[in-house]
């Protein structure tokens, strides 16, 4: 994303790229000035490229509309990050509005008739195979954005797409800022980690007080006794967001229903597909019902098992309840496979985690990874490292990792800066929500930390192509998940576990603990695959239609389709389901790219999952090559054949 100074990141005389990390805004004052200086810049770019000040000569366009995509991508990346992670009310709701214009400029770009005639004379059979690329993914998504629509058209983009980055701020903002709080008795926190009652005391009325929080709201629901304190959590934890959200989204369908027809399609779903691995929302569809009737057997079977462990203490209970099913999957891999995740969390103090986490990533891609010292940050608790290779900085990066006020709910992976090779270092930053300090991790935080940390890589060692549009994670979006998902795996093995699981008095996890994990590994998968396509056609089927529908009664619906929960009939998740903003109809991205990325580990598993030849081929076919060629080369690059959808089936369908 962006500096408040382009200078540092800039080719100095030397023509070597910087050595420093951007330069973030410390004060409104600062943010104010440093957005208005960087828009005026990128507007003046915008300017000689649409009075063709560039001429005609094919270097110097090309020249020119990249340096105006450089300077875009700095700004709008900066505001991006700050708006969403700054402890400043006022800086943040500043960087909004900054977001915002960068969007109404890019929006205004991608509608300009001169700059699209000016690269579309382009010759391109004789421009090097990098350079060809881009420009056709520069072409296509100038068409994308109606720019051979008629000027009222054009116009109407323009406002809808000022519209959509207004409204996608104001759906994230009443989430983010929407902490909602328990308060219970130690008796109502009883089956608690002892760890987890340590770091909440009651206050002077003898309660406890939690919040809707990740560090708070997992543990409560997956090792609370009391069922009724689980069901009134959960409440609170899916009404976030709501009502205002509920207003907010229908708006935003809106708009984007609009914005698709007005571009051709029949509704939003088809419009944001159309450029992805999928190509169609029916394609999409198709999907999400062919793993649904893979997974349905798994997660009859899974299902049963829960059922069996709730009649046990409830012999009339006839459906299990969505607060009971974390629970209930602790119950059971307690007694089936000797797993009781209250001990696991010993071996995951945060600490201890990033930096083995950090050891195997420099082993396994042959890369240093090293803290920088004294980096200026938006928060005390913010860090800053350097990713180097044989003395050379291939690109930094942030970890902010805890949460709180204001902060960003959810985990991703923010790149903040696209590389540009010997024009800057890709910079990127991590925005998660761990226990603070050196607090103990659930296995999942661990898994999420991994796969979080795999977007870093894969922006970062992709980070030096050419055309910054070409670099890190700029593939397409079905695609991107597979990397971070792949990365998960090392969580699970043996070698890996042994190097970074120990608790704070250094006492490593034990073989024993390990098989018991491993054991339990793929117990509720079928229902965890279950609820993921509810996700994913949640996210498809508001944005397949018209946007005239109760989102609850859709949502419901299609819950009691693909998961056999009970759902709170008071709660209203889809106001908090941020992927809606983001992702848009795009949620089954993420089990698109879990096939690829179970196929991409297959190498891994049958080679060796420190086999220095496979994670260097790995490195070279996937990561670095960043968006020169489509997702699907890139796969085959490394497995030599298409990838397959075996891998994924073989493992869904595993006793």
């Amino acid at each position: 994303m962006a500096a408040l100074m382009l200078a540092p990141l800039l080719l100095g005389a030397a023509g070597k790229a910087a050595a420093e990390l951007p330069r973030l805004p410390t004060s409104i004052a600062e943010l104010e000035s440093s957005c208005q200086q960087q828009l005026e810049q990128s507007r003046q770019q915008f300017n000689q490229l649409q009075e063709g000040q560039a001429g005609t000569d094919a270097a110097a366009v090309l020249a020119n509309y990249h340096e105006l995509e450089i300077l875009i991508d700095l700004g709008a990346g900066q505001a991006s990050l700050l708006s969403n992670v700054h402890p400043d009310p006022e800086l943040r709701q500043t960087a909004e509005k900054c977001y915002q214009q960068y969007v109404a400029l890019a929006t205004e770009i991608g509608t300009s008739r001169p700059v699209y005639d000016a690269l579309s004379a382009l010759p391109m059979d004789t421009m090097a195979a990098d350079t060809r690329r881009y420009l056709e993914l520069a072409l296509r998504g100038f068409r994308r954005s109606g720019v051979d629509r008629d000027e009222a058209t054009r116009a109407r983009v323009r406002e809808l797409g000022r519209e959509l980055a207004a409204i996608g701020q104001e759906f994230g903002r009443n989430i983010r800022e929407d902490v909602r709080h328990l308060e219970a008795s130690a008796e109502q926190l009883e089956g608690l980690p002892e760890d987890f009652l340590a770091s909440h005391p009651p206050g002077e009325d003898g309660l406890i007080r939690i919040s809707t929080d990740y560090p708070d709201y997992f543990p409560v629901m997956r090792y609370a006794i009391d069922d009724e304190l689980r069901k009134r959590f959960q409440v609170l934890f899916l009404n976030r967001g709501w009502p205002g959200n509920e207003e907010v989204l229908m708006q935003m369908l809106q708009r984007r229903h609009e914005l698709a027809q007005l571009l051709g399609y029949r509704h939003y779903a088809d419009y944001v597909t159309a450029d992805k691995m999928t190509g169609s929302a029916q394609t999409v569809a198709d999907f999400i019902q062919r793993v649904l009737e893979l997974a349905q057997p798994r997660g009859e079977t899974d299902a049963r098992l829960l059922m069996e462990q709730l009649r046990a203490t409830d012999p009339d209970a006839r459906q299990i309840g969505s607060w009971q099913r974390s629970y209930l999957q602790e119950l059971v891999s307690r007694e089936q496979f000797q797993l009781d995740t209250r001990q696991l969390r010993r071996y995951f103090p945060y600490r201890q985690v990033l930096e083995g986490m950090l050891s195997l990533a420099s082993e396994l891609f042959e890369i240093e990874i090293r803290p920088i010292a004294n980096p200026v940050v938006w928060h005390p608790s913010v860090e800053a490292y350097e990713i180097v290779e044989q003395g050379e900085v291939l690109g930094r990066f942030y970890l902010d990792m805890h949460p709180r006020e204001g902060k960003y709910k959810h985990a991703a992976h923010f790149g903040l800066v696209s590389g540009v090779r010997g024009r800057q270092l890709p910079v990127s930053a991590l925005i998660c929500n761990f226990p603070a300090g050196n607090g103990l991790m659930e296995h999942q935080n661990v898994t999420t930390l991994f796969h979080e940390f795999g977007h870093l890589l894969h922006h970062i060692l992709g980070g030096h192509q050419r055309w910054s549009s070409l670099s890190g994670i700029n593939t397409e979006w079905d695609f991107v998940e597979a990397p971070s998902q792949m990365l998960e795996e090392w969580v699970w093995d043996k070698r890996s576990l042994k190097r970074f699981a120990r608790t704070v008095e250094g006492e490593v996890i034990p073989d024993s603990l390990i098989q018991s994990l491993q054991a339990s590994r793929d117990f509720g998968r079928g229902l965890w695959v279950q609820n993921q396509l509810f996700y994913a056609s949640l996210s498809l089927g508001y944005h397949n239609r018209n946007p005239e529908f109760s989102p609850k009664r859709l949502m419901l619906t299609l819950q009691h389709r693909y998961a056999p929960y009970e759902y709170p009939e008071d709660t209203h998740f889809y106001a908090s389901f941020g992927h809606l903003s983001g992702y848009s109809a795009l949620y089954y991205t993420y089990m698109w790219s879990l096939v690829i990325a179970e196929d991409l580990f297959s190498r891994f598993s049958s080679e060796g999952l420190f086999n220095p030849q496979v994670a260097r081929a790995y490195r070279r076919s996937v990561l670095e090559p960043g968006g020169l060629k489509p997702a699907a080369q890139l796969i085959e690059d490394f497995l030599g054949r298409p990838y397959q959808f075996t891998a994924f089936a073989r493992r869904l369908n595993q006793p």
